[in-house]
């Protein structure tokens, strides 16, 4: 598998998740998005997200905001309330995620 090959004939109004890897206390997914917004998430699990291409915004609950390009990574601990708020589409915004306990 290539971490950049997903079909291309897909619904862009959601995001695109693949598991590439789960135990008990690690899972790896690899997400692309297409310029969405995502709800809140409050997560169990810290996580660590790396941007394999394209740009996008992350909002924490206090109001701060991360902006990532491609390269950028960040660590999200346990219950840090976040959200995505903006992506790039042209192109295609590619994570490499990690959550583990």
């Amino acid at each position: 598998m290539n971490i950049f090959d997903y079909n291309l004939d897909r619904n862009k109004d959601e995001e695109f998740l693949t598991e590439i890897f789960k135990t008990k206390n690690i899972k790896i997914e690899r997400i692309v998005s297409f310029g969405q917004t995502t709800d809140w998430y409050d997560q169990d699990e810290n996580e660590f997200v790396i941007l394999l291409e394209g740009n996008a915004e992350i909002e924490f609950e206090e109001k701060r905001i991360v902006s990532l390009k491609k390269g950028d990574y960040i660590i999200i601990p346990s219950h840090d309330r976040h959200r995505v708020i903006k992506t790039s589409s042209n192109p295609d915004c590619v994570w490499l995620c990690f959550f583990f306990k």
